[in-house]
């Protein structure tokens, strides 16, 4: 079994008012910054290869917490969602009415307009997985919620339709075990990021 942990970006000024992201690449707010700069990664993570997802936001948590160097990862991107980055879910619920319901309705095969399902995520994801279980070599990914999501409903076989099998705190790593064939199970979610030692701090 190979260990998978994962990390979802810090805030940005777009993930506080609710807008959706996806592939656009906004930065760290600066109130994100100071929440990395206070914070250091669990134990667990002491020793594992890291790789970040290309989009700033993810580039940058990785740095703030200890590795400017993680490797560029494409395959663990945010969902693309299309025409519709930079709306809220509120909105979109308001203005397509029915059509944005029945949407919803379909769990894994929800899809954008012009983006892509969270099915189609985790085909991506499937090769990079297998690939990790084959190296088997601990590693850190700085990713997404739409990522960490299709591995939780992958972990646990739920469709994303009603609520989660567990609670994410989105501020929190969560680590899966991978199979031979880079299937993942649930090794510990929550796992939440240590006070950063004010010497540390301060120089950080």
């Amino acid at each position: 079994m190979t260990l998978l942990a994962t990390l979802r970006h810090a805030d940005t000024a777009w993930s506080r008012a609710k807008r959706i992201q996806g592939r656009s690449d906004v930065p760290l707010s600066a109130a994100g910054r100071a929440a990395l700069r206070a914070r250091t990664l669990p134990a667990l993570c002491t020793g594992m290869r890291a790789v970040t997802s290309p989009l700033a936001r993810c580039v940058e948590t990785a740095a703030l917490l200890g590795h400017p160097e993680a490797a560029r990862e494409p395959r663990i991107a945010e969902m693309h969602w299309g025409a519709w980055e930079g709306r809220r879910i509120a909105e979109l619920r308001a203005s397509l009415g029915a059509a944005m319901q029945e949407n919803e309705a379909r769990g894994m095969d929800f899809t954008p307009a012009g983006g892509e399902s969270p099915r189609q995520v985790l085909e991506r994801l499937r090769p990079w997985l297998a690939a990790l279980a084959a190296q088997a070599q601990p590693t850190l990914a700085f990713t997404h919620r739409g990522v960490i999501r299709v591995l939780l409903a992958e972990a646990c076989g739920w469709d994303m339709l009603g609520r989660p099998p567990e609670k994410l705190d989105w501020n929190a790593v969560h680590v899966f075990r991978l199979d031979a064939a880079g299937r993942p199970r649930i090794a510990a979610l929550n796992v939440a990021l240590a006070p950063r030692p004010a010497d540390a701090e301060r120089r950080a």
